[in-house]
Order: structure tokens, then sequence, then C-alpha cells
């Protein structure tokens, strides 16, 4: 009888292991690798070489999802490496000075993409004229560390 339930319990061990795709004996373990081995991509930053934008010359007051264009806060990207109405995270804009003189936390709305947008770039808007660009001039055409944090429903908050 002990053997029988020796047995059984080690069948079944196996089975789980074995419905888990694992290799090992740690079926919870498995599948928490093998999520993570799904996500892990996802969670990597992109280097993406920045251009910066303001309103004019063909640029609007909103964006692609028709919403407001936030000074220091609406990014255009390329809609396929990064989606629409994903909140994005900029290191290196950490610490700049915003418009309303408040210090930058680095979080961006990808809400905007554009024709001359590719693989490999995003845009900053910076604001309403070219002055407006000039706390960020040195990042200008400078590739950033651009991560994915989350996602927006809505339109963009300043």
């Amino acid at each position: 009888m002990k053997r029988g339930l020796a047995v059984a319990s080690a069948v079944t061990v196996m089975l789980c292991a074995v419905g888990a795709g694992a290799q090992t004996l740690d079926p919870i373990g498995d599948l928490v690798g093998a999520v993570a081995t799904k996500v892990q991509p996802l969670l990597r930053p992109f280097l993406l070489v920045a251009s910066l934008y303001h309103e004019g010359h063909g640029i609007r007051a909103r964006d692609s999802l028709g919403c407001p264009v936030v000074p220091m806060r609406t990014a255009a990207v390329d809609g396929v490496t990064i989606r629409r109405h994903t909140l994005l995270f900029i290191k290196e804009t950490v610490g700049l000075r915003m418009p309303d003189g408040h210090l930058h936390d680095g979080y961006w709305y990808a809400s905007d993409v554009g024709g001359g947008i590719h693989q490999g770039r995003i845009d900053l808007f910076t604001g309403r004229n070219a002055s407006s660009m000039t706390p960020l001039m040195h990042l200008n055409l400078v590739r950033l560390t651009v991560e994915p944090v989350g996602k927006f429903e809505g339109c963009p908050t300043a």
C-alpha cells in the first residue's frame, strides 16, 4: 500500500512537471521561469535616437490620439517598436527643468506617431516655440534609454 502511494505521488509530480513544460520537478518554479522568459524582452529598455520638436511648421496642437500635446510629456513613436498609449521612462530627462519650473521625473506619454519617425527613433515635444527646446538641446540626436513602464488610457496629463 505504501509503495503504491509513493509511486502515485511520484507519477503525479512528474505529470505536473511535464504539463508545465518543465525540465525539473519544480512545476511552480518552471512556470514562473517560463513567464519571466516571455516577459523579459518586453521589459528591456530601448536605445532610441531622440529628436526634439515644438508646435509650428506643420506640427499641430493635437497628437495622433486627438489629445492636446503636453510640453515635456508627449513623445512621438513609430507605433511598432513602441505603441501609442505606452507610458515611458527616459532616465536622461530626469531632473530637467519643466515649463512650470518643477524638475522632470522622466515620465513621457507615447501618444503621437509621425511619418518621419522610424524604428530606433523617438520625438520629444518640448513646447509651443523653438525656445522651448533649449533645456533639452543637449539630448537632440542623442541615443536615449527609453523604458516602457506601463499603459495609459485617455489623454496624457501635464
